[in-house]
């Protein structure tokens, strides 16, 4: 962050007097503030209520990216637009109406589409990266320019009824840098398991809890006041009003930052998150198989390969063995009955199915296709997604 230290104007003391009478804030917190400097990619549903706290909260500067314009279909839930707005730039209008909420502050517009080649570019004119995207191929390239850049990002989604947020890629205390994005997602879902806002829908209100609850990850983060969820994951239900926080862990197969990194530079993320939910052809059974066997009680053995974290959000059952530890733990998989291996999206557990038939010469091994979203969309849309 910036070290700017000129005195507070009077109208800047009226303004933010609630921060400067908390003892963790105070005038130097504040300062901090005045002083950073955030990029929030995304003025839809998300980008509204943190575009909106982070201004009020004096955050010197604030970048915001956008290339879509204003929708009739987003006012149920993007609260910086009016009617009149509709047809007109998301950036543009953000920046003239923040701009006006707070004289203090400098708001930059970048109405244009995040990419691999200008993703690099914008961060570095900023201290914090803002997650407020509502598609994987952004998700990945943002988490990747972050660690590429070395700055933090503030992730939030949310779907129906359901929110998320966490904080990737934080630099901690001893140096070292928290767990990111792949930590925690290694691979995008299939496409087609993916419905958008428009089809699966949203609560109106839900983006404005999880953009206010990023704003507040982003001001811990500027003033260094609590514990950032970082290597943590709150969810919530907005329909029992239950929040759940999940741990993770950096992933030694992460391709960007594990033991054997692959990625070095930004990619093609839209090509990426079409080819991750289409392995290689290899023995597979649909959900709709799945559930006949265990019906028909079946003999087979049933093998979770994700992370312990995973199972803790929603299980199909099964032995937990995370795709990490198959090679020491392959005399636990049997080969006298058939063998059902599934993951987040079928993607992990696909490499598994075909590490397992390549090395070890297992026959009777089967990829669950698609994976817990799968089956969730087709048995149980009540379950959680993540």
């Amino acid at each position: 962050m910036g070290k700017q230290k000129r005195p507070f104007s009077a109208g800047e003391l009226a303004r933010y007097s609630r921060h400067f009478v908390l003892p963790e804030i105070g005038l130097e917190g504040q300062q901090k503030i005045r002083s950073a400097r955030v990029l929030v990619v995304g003025a839809g549903g998300l980008g509204c209520p943190v575009l909106l706290y982070l201004t009020a909260a004096g955050v010197g500067t604030i970048g915001v990216v956008d290339d879509d314009r204003v929708d009739m279909t987003n006012l149920q839930r993007q609260i910086l637009y009016t009617e009149d707005d509709v047809g007109q730039p998301k950036a543009d209008v953000a920046a003239r109406k923040l701009s006006a909420m707070n004289t203090h502050v400098t708001i930059v517009p970048h109405p244009q589409r995040l990419s691999s080649e200008n993703a690099l570019s914008l961060f570095s004119d900023y201290d914090v990266i803002v997650d407020a995207t509502d598609n994987f191929p952004t998700r990945y390239l943002i988490n990747d320019a972050c660690v590429l850049s070395r700055k933090p990002d503030v992730y939030g989604a949310i779907y129906r009824f359901e929110g998320q947020v966490s904080v990737f890629n934080l630099k901690e205390a001893n140096g070292q840098f928290g767990p990111n994005y792949r930590d925690l997602f290694p691979e995008p879902p299939p496409p087609e398991l993916v419905p958008s806002c428009a089809e699966g829908g949203v609560l109106g209100v839900l983006p404005g809890i999880i953009g206010a609850l990023q704003a507040t990850e982003v001001l811990k983060i500027i003033t260094g006041v609590g514990e950032p969820l970082s290597g943590k994951l709150l969810m919530l239900d907005a329909k029992t009003m239950q929040f759940q926080t999940i741990r993770f862990r950096p992933d030694p197969a992460n391709p960007l930052t594990g033991t054997h990194p692959t990625i070095q530079s930004l990619i093609d993320y839209d090509w990426f998150c079409q080819q991750a939910g289409r392995p290689e052809p290899i023995p597979e059974i649909s959900v709709e198989k799945f559930e006949q066997w265990r019906s028909e009680g079946k003999p087979f053995q049933l093998i979770d390969v994700r992370q312990p974290f995973e199972q803790e959000i929603v299980s199909l059952g099964g032995e937990l063995i995370p795709e990490g530890e198959i090679p020491q733990r392959v005399a636990h998989i049997r080969r006298d009955i058939p063998v059902v291996l599934y993951c987040r999206s079928g993607v992990r557990s696909a490499r598994v199915v075909k590490q397992l038939r390549e090395q070890w010469g297992y026959g009777n091994v089967f990829n669950l296709k698609g994976g817990v979203l799968a089956y969730i969309q087709r048995f149980r849309p009540d379950w959680p997604v993540y």
